[in-house]
């Protein structure tokens, strides 16, 4: 399928390269960020609470706390240098921005734009004493990196909306939705799917049974997204460049990924 400045592939991923992907995943050991910290408090009326779901970031983190990569003013200590892509990922990055060239009009796609930054989502349901609670969902958001962003799926099928805000207190209006199927490659970008609407992962279906190995405690998966980004490189920054402050927030989360990661505790000891 294939709309102006929007792309979708339901049988992008081979099942060797989906094998693949499931063991490198295996391997990893996702966080649960908090929202906020002891420098980056909550505002006015807030509280700090955990993230629905646990994350991992490749090529560079941009940790909840320091409030995401928002340009053009909100670029400056957002992103911390992160692991490269494993073989299995460069090899699909590669396919993704040919794809990308080919489909997208060069006006939509920005100088030195290429896919070196990837959110990897693990959605599914906490599993605690009581009744497990389903946090399968996305509220409704833009990614701001600037140029076309790829959505790559595995396990459950997804409902994926493109929305139009009706103002605040009023509900959403759904311009298009599809399902993102196991597998699938979505492409999205342009003025319309990038810039003007938001969009959102509305539920999780729970079909198939599918549970991935995840190293998650209380928590069973049933789907991951990877959700790969352009960021220049510029505005990534290793850990050591960043202000005693954000640092002392930062250090948490960065030994807990060093004890599994050895990119992080070699990022650790030049600090």
């Amino acid at each position: 399928m294939r709309k102006p400045g929007l792309y979708y592939d339901s049988h992008f991923l081979t099942e060797a390269d989906e094998k693949l992907l499931v063991q490198w995943l295996s391997s990893l050991h996702p966080l649960w960020e908090n929202r906020y910290s002891k420098h980056r408090p909550p505002p006015s009326g807030e509280v700090q609470r955990q993230l629905l779901r646990p994350v991992y970031w490749l090529g560079n983190w941009q940790f909840a706390f320091l409030d995401y990569y928002r340009p053009p003013k909100g670029t400056r200590f957002r992103c911390v240098r992160a692991e490269p892509y494993p073989s299995v990922l460069q090899k699909l990055v590669k396919k993704m921005e040919k794809i990308t060239f080919q489909q997208f009009r060069p006006k939509d796609i920005p100088k030195g734009w290429k896919l070196n930054t990837c959110l990897v989502n693990f959605y599914g349901s906490h599993l605690g004493t009581g009744k497990p609670m389903d946090v399968a969902r996305v509220g409704e958001h833009k990614d701001f990196e600037p140029g076309p962003v790829a959505s790559l799926s595995l396990g459950e099928r997804a409902v994926f909306q493109f929305v139009q805000s009706q103002g605040r207190g009023r509900p959403s209006r759904v311009v298009f939705q599809q399902w993102l199927e196991n597998g699938a490659l979505q492409i999205f970008g342009g003025e319309r799917y990038k810039s003007h609407l938001f969009h959102r992962v509305q539920r999780v279906e729970k079909k198939t049974g599918i549970q991935f190995p995840i190293k998650v405690e209380n928590f069973k998966t049933r789907r991951i997204n990877f959700t790969f980004r352009y960021v220049p490189e510029e505005h990534i920054l290793p850990l050591k460049e960043f202000p005693s402050e954000l640092l002392e927030d930062l250090l948490p989360y960065v030994r807990e990924l060093a004890q599994h990661s050895p990119f992080f505790a070699s990022e650790i000891k030049n600090i």
